[in-house]
């Protein structure tokens, strides 16, 4: 009997349902949601054949395969077409924003993808790290290289003596502990190196170590190189008193911080640059104008055929022109995925972008 009951029984029947599906869906672009017995949606998975797709999930091997787990946990399927791959993959998308289905791991962020981090926190911390994390963090990238990222931000932190320690380190900050309390250590090396101002042991000013944030952050949007002038300064310093050895030291951190300044400048030229209608095609002639104004999609409709439709689409892009444009600071947290996804789509069918037109083109 224990053996029988070893593995756990599908919650629907996977013949009927099987059936279904290949009687009903069809070979197109499309996007599938599998629902528990409640209703609530599970997953979401999209296709460029949707058919082959999900009846791909009943040959899989339970309980090795996550797709077998996936459908042993559903009671039904439900689909919508779309007009293209691309629809598919923004549909995708948001409706795993709008349900956050258990089974969708990190809303199918890529995982090799990393942004430069700026915490919240009153001793704020830089760091670097995939698309996880909170809302309320400041996030700039996207970037592809992770070894030359960290080594950056490692400089940047140890110029302008940033914490780089756990988020959860308490913090101190000079002025207020009482004249009777014990004279406090920093909890790590980097303070005695001269490579962080030691926020853990009360041993700078709150108003001082937010300054230091600051230069980071106007750093990483592009609008000042201090770190990099004082880099300079040490560097030629060396060099003059014949310290050819700190003078190479100095020299590699000119290097690792002028690389993530170009970094960040084409992170942020790549996502302004993704500002056009894409006129998208659809499988059965039904295209498909997409508004895209810095990686993200502002507005969808089918594309416009004739003079009405022309003009009510040129009033939706004057519409959009209307509104400023984003700035160099920060990305939106709840537009980075659909951010990933527009610079993914486009890198991967450059020939996408002949299918393009400026925003301005349509408002001339």
């Amino acid at each position: 009997m224990a053996t029988a009951l070893r593995l756990a029984l599908p919650t629907a029947d996977l013949d009927q349902l099987r059936e279904r599906v290949r009687r009903l869906a069809e070979q197109r672009p499309g996007v599938y949601r599998m629902l528990d017995p409640l209703g609530r949606v599970i997953y979401v998975g999209k296709a460029k054949r949707l058919r082959a797709r999900v009846m791909s999930y009943f040959r899989a091997r339970f309980p090795d395969d996550k797709a077998a787990r996936i459908l042993h946990a559903a009671a039904d399927i439900t689909w919508d077409y779309c007009s293209s791959e691309f629809g598919a993959h923004l549909t995708e998308l948001r409706q795993i924003a709008r349900h956050r289905p258990p089974y969708n791991h990190q809303m199918n962020r890529a995982r090799r993808t990393l942004f430069i981090k700026v915490s919240n926190d009153r001793a704020a911390r830089v760091s670097a790290g995939g698309a996880t994390g909170r809302e309320d963090q400041r996030w700039y990238g996207p970037f592809v290289s992770p070894s030359r990222v960290q080594a950056g931000v490692r400089t940047l932190n140890d110029l302008l003596r940033l914490r780089d320690c756990a988020p959860a380190m308490p913090i101190v900050f000079a002025g207020q502990i009482d004249l009777f309390s014990a004279a406090q250590q920093a909890a790590c090396l980097r303070h005695e190196l001269g490579s962080c101002s030691g926020p853990c042991a009360a041993l700078v000013t709150e108003p001082d170590y937010r300054r230091q944030v600051g230069k980071a952050v106007a750093f990483l949007e592009g609008r000042s190189i201090e770190p990099v002038d004082r880099i300079v300064r040490e560097m030629q310093s060396a060099a003059a008193a014949a310290e050819f050895e700190r003078a190479a030291r100095w020299r590699e951190r000119f290097e690792e911080l002028e690389w993530l300044l170009a970094a960040t400048s084409r992170a942020r030229a790549a996502i302004a640059g993704l500002t056009f209608v894409y006129r998208d095609p659809g499988l059965f002639g039904d295209d498909y104008a997409h508004l895209i104004r810095h990686g993200t999609v502002r507005a969808s409709y089918p594309w416009p055929g004739t003079p009405i439709e022309e003009e009510a689409f040129r009033a939706v892009v004057q519409d959009e022109l209307s509104r400023p444009a984003p700035g160099p600071g920060p990305l939106p947290f709840q537009h980075l995925d659909e951010i990933l996804l527009v610079m993914t789509w486009f890198r991967r069918h450059p020939e996408a972008f002949r299918r393009t037109s400026k925003l301005e083109s349509w408002v001339a």
